[in-house]
């Protein structure tokens, strides 16, 4: 299966944003200070980072790849860090000149955006790439067929599924929901859940009743807090 990368129109400040959802990428407030606050903060990272020899997180939408980056760049900062497998899932993956020009506008991340942008070639399928002190499991395809080929390590399964540890945190970081709802399927978010394990976290830019509805029956606890820059709401919950 061949892979299509997004049409793209260029907003000021080199935010991108995709026409087909019509959406951006990230904020146009900040996307680093946007993943920094809802995704990290939001899973309560790198706190959790310390005292862990591993740790997984696994997301909806690679986009950019800011979410991984802003990661290794919050894991480079904690002593003794675990080796750290970011599980990403991605429909239509940039091309290696769109990621660069993406990623151009955040020079504090430089050093890792161009370890990635340097192996980047993925193809329809699973991809691993090591950036850093991580592995980088990268789906190409729907998210919501790919996910049933993951399942959790077990020594004595074997057979056509790519097995991961149990998720510790999940960036759930696809377009808006209003757009894209196929991310947010309560299917797959029990799916998710399924992967996750017993004191794993999320967090969500989006605060739609209909997401957090299905977060709940998929098997999350949420709750709302402070959302970023001019948003008033965001999601956070744990499994159970």
């Amino acid at each position: 299966m061949a892979t299509h990368a997004p049409d793209l129109e260029w907003l000021p400040g080199d935010v991108p944003r995709a026409e087909g959802f019509d959406d951006t990428y990230f904020s146009k407030a900040g996307g680093l200070n946007e993943t920094r606050h809802v995704f990290l903060a939001g899973n309560n990272l790198p706190t959790r980072f310390q005292s862990r020899s591993s740790f997984t997180i696994a997301e909806f939408g690679f986009g950019t790849g800011l979410n991984f980056l802003t990661t290794l760049a919050a894991l480079k900062d904690v002593p003794a860090a675990p080796e750290l497998l970011f599980v990403s899932f991605e429909l239509y993956p940039m091309t290696k000149d769109q990621l660069a020009r993406a990623l151009g506008a955040f020079p504090e991340l430089n050093v890792f955006a161009s370890e990635l942008t340097s192996v980047w070639a993925p193809e329809a399928g699973w991809n691993r790439l090591s950036i850093g002190n991580a592995e980088l499991l990268l789906g190409i395809g729907d998210a919501r067929q790919m996910i049933g080929e993951l399942t959790l390590m077990d020594p004595g399964r074997s057979g056509g599924t790519t097995q991961i540890p149990p998720v510790d945190a999940w960036f759930l970081d696809g377009f808006s929901p209003a757009k894209n709802p196929e991310l947010w399927d309560e299917d797959l978010l029990r799916q998710a859940a399924n992967l996750t394990s017993d004191d794993g976290t999320l967090a969500t830019y989006t605060a739609a009743g209909w997401v957090r509805r299905n977060l709940q029956s998929a098997g999350f606890t949420v709750e709302k807090v402070g959302g970023f820059a001019g948003k008033r709401e965001m999601v956070i919950g744990r499994k159970g």
